[in-house]
């Protein structure tokens, strides 16, 4: 049977075309994106899941030296995020998606190969985690894509989806690592070789498949084109900033935290023996996000949500501190818990707020991707601040949060709040 199109006339606004195919057709893009979304964190996650090990199988890494290879990945997804943000405009969202899931074959294959060679130098092995970058910043560009498919009624609920059930890649990552590599965060408690190449190698089927559901499944939604001046013009009003702050502490927080995690854990509580549960924090963060999209339209606001996640956040952060401060793993780890569910919850919330503040179905996609972008750096911010020196970052990200939820009550929740949404 063949599979119906999407045509010059999609309008999911259009409540008759939205009930006879509208509907079925935006819930198959939505599968297919949010596959491929899963996969490209679990990519993604790699650089961390790797780092820490990279030592146990034979290369003679600092610490410092480890933190920059955690954090080099954001580094290089998040600059990409500025540019994937337009490519579905551009190329079309199925042709994107092709390209973006293709181009991380290279990485996996280039990763894999120099894992099983401990004299690999490190400029090779940093340009290799480089590479890995491009897959974080896939998520700019599917979420810029998949709202185009939705009313806006239903938009907070579908890009949670997209987003939420996406970053649940990063928490498949930590769960399959000691299944796949075989070896331990913790020296003491390793019982068997470490092979690091089978993570990336085991990546690769998956990708194949995911790359004939887009080529079989995915539509493409036409989009108006935009001049350079329209363009840029989100990035002349101050909500878009404004948002990339709330986004930057919800996901910034989520990607920064999960790429500095392992490191963390192995480095200041090496003999808690840690992984087979510390893909639980992650995978609360990511669990949570559709629900925080589902209950800012629930209840008719993100940013009511968004600020009481933040105190959450807030609470939290200074638990984690002073879990590293007794050296009482029990007190970090549930409190990382915690911290991971709130940044889930201002995430999904945050994709509510965007689509009321922006009335433009194209800009609030293209601002989607905008602050995504800004708030990816966290993958590269966090782990350099725990680089250096662990309370002295958590009390940063204390700080940082305490400020945007004040920034997010003050513009946002309150009663006469400027931008209610």
């Amino acid at each position: 049977m063949s599979i119906p199109r999407v045509g010059g006339g999609w309008d999911p606004e259009d409540e008759s075309m939205w009930r006879v195919s509208g509907r079925s057709i935006a819930l198959r893009n939505l599968a297919v994106s949010t596959f491929a979304l899963f996969l490209s964190f679990s990519v993604s996650t790699l650089g961390a899941l790797v780092a820490v090990r990279l030592n146990q199988v034979g290369f003679d890494f600092s610490r410092q030296e480890l933190f920059l290879l955690a954090a080099l990945p954001g580094l290089i997804g998040a600059t990409g995020r500025l540019v994937y943000t337009y490519l579905p405009a551009l190329m079309g969202g199925r042709a994107f998606t092709l390209a973006s899931m293709a181009s991380m074959l290279v990485p996996l294959i280039g990763l894999g190969l120099a894992l099983q060679d401990p004299s690999t130098p490190f400029w090779l092995m940093a340009l290799w985690f480089s590479l890995l970058g491009p897959a974080l910043s896939h998520f700019s560009g599917s979420m810029a894509n998949i709202g185009e498919f939705f009313p806006k009624r239903n938009r907070g609920t579908a890009n949670g989806i997209n987003a939420g059930v996406g970053n649940l890649g990063v928490a498949a990552a930590y769960l399959m690592a000691p299944l796949v590599v075989g070896s331990s965060l913790s020296p003491a408690l390793d019982c068997s070789p470490c092979a690091l190449h089978r993570a990336c190698f085991l990546l690769i089927p998956p990708i194949l498949v995911a790359l004939a559901l887009v080529a079989l499944l995915m539509d493409d939604v036409p989009v108006a084109r935009q001049s350079p001046a329209e363009a840029l013009d989100p990035f002349r009003r101050m909500n878009l900033w404004l948002m990339a702050v709330v986004y930057s502490c919800g996901f910034g927080s989520f990607i920064g935290y999960s790429m500095a995690f392992p490191l963390i854990v192995s480095m200041v509580f090496p003999q808690s023996g840690s992984d087979w549960f510390i893909f639980l924090g992650p995978l609360a963060g990511a669990g949570i996000r559709p629900v925080g999209g589902w209950l800012s339209d629930r209840i008719q606001s993100g940013a009511c949500v968004a600020f009481a996640s933040l105190v959450v956040m807030l609470a939290a952060t200074l638990g984690v501190a002073i879990g590293v401060a007794q050296g009482d793993f029990a007190i970090f780890f549930w409190c990382m818990t915690a911290l991971f569910l709130g940044t889930g919850l201002v995430n999904g919330a945050s994709f509510r707020m965007i689509p009321h503040l922006f009335e433009s179905r194209t800009t609030a996609g293209q601002v989607t991707g905008a602050v995504s972008a800004f708030a990816a750096y966290g993958a590269f911010f966090v782990p350099m601040l725990f680089r250096l020196d662990y309370m002295q970052a958590l009390a940063a990200l204390a700080v940082f949060t305490a400020a945007t939820a004040a920034l997010t009550w003050f513009a946002y929740a309150r009663r006469k709040a400027p931008f209610p949404c």
